[in-house]
């Protein structure tokens, strides 16, 4: 298993739940990291990612059955890429039903490759459900809640711990509201600030910004070294982490 070989979904059942941040914060610590990196949006007629960084991002269609092939032909391509997809609630149906239908994250597993679900909790009671059928049909893949504390602190998160004594979620810290203003600028890259508008606001917003990147990456770094050593240790039939 290598971290250079990857394929992260990152979904949630509510909106305005982060994920499209999340998955713009996760393809850009892939890049910092001399990886390269490919990017699916899968929100319908919002195509946020792809706005955010059309360099590297597409919108997907999976709503037919060569949309749905020509998607997961990339996905499974061992091609030394990241992927990293932006499930909308409304994909979500179909993208797991097919990845269930084709094990994909069996067959990654195979070839090296991890497969990591990164579900943003909500205190829903689909969210919770959408988790436990999500670790029942997909049980090759590593499912990790994500907790991102724009939505606040609340008892709920209890209802998404992961499984096994080494396991953790990923916390998404609170980043100042101005500064969530300058950063839904489109395009906007966080390995680029030069080119965007933290530049005129600032010395003290950018530090403060990438004060607030470096602990998001941190939690990225870890969550892969999890992953990895979970990987490693059900290769050698060890308890998972």
């Amino acid at each position: 298993m290598s971290l250079r070989n990857v394929i992260t979904i990152v979904t949630s059942t509510r909106p305005h739940s982060g994920r499209t941040l999340i998955a713009r914060l996760l393809a850009d610590f892939y890049m910092q990291d001399a990886r390269k990196v490919a990017a699916f949006d899968l929100n319908g007629g919002d195509t946020a990612l792809s706005d955010y960084l059309p360099a590297i991002a597409a919108p997907a269609d999976i709503s037919g059955i060569y949309g749905q092939m020509a998607l997961f032909d990339r996905l499974a391509a061992n091609d030394g890429t990241q992927k990293v997809i932006d499930l909308g609630l409304a994909a979500m149906k179909p993208f797991f039903a097919v990845m269930q239908d084709i094990d994909l994250a069996g067959e990654m597993r195979r070839i090296g490759t991890a497969t990591i679900i990164l579900f943003v909790a909500t205190p829903d009671d689909a969210a919770a459900e959408a988790v436990a059928a999500l670790r029942r049909d997909n049980p090759a893949a590593a499912l990790i809640p994500v907790h991102n504390a724009y939505l606040g602190e609340s008892q709920y998160r209890g209802r998404f711990a992961a499984p096994g004594p080494g396991a953790a979620p990923v916390h998404i810290p609170v980043l100042a509201p101005g500064l969530r203003r300058l950063i839904e600028t489109k395009p906007f890259s966080f390995n680029d600030p030069p080119n965007n508008a933290i530049v005129g606001a600032g010395i003290e917003p950018g530090n403060e910004l990438q004060r607030w990147l470096r602990r998001v990456y941190v939690e990225f770094r870890e969550m892969e070294l999890r992953v990895l050593l979970g990987e490693l240790q059900g290769s050698l039939g060890g308890p998972s982490p």
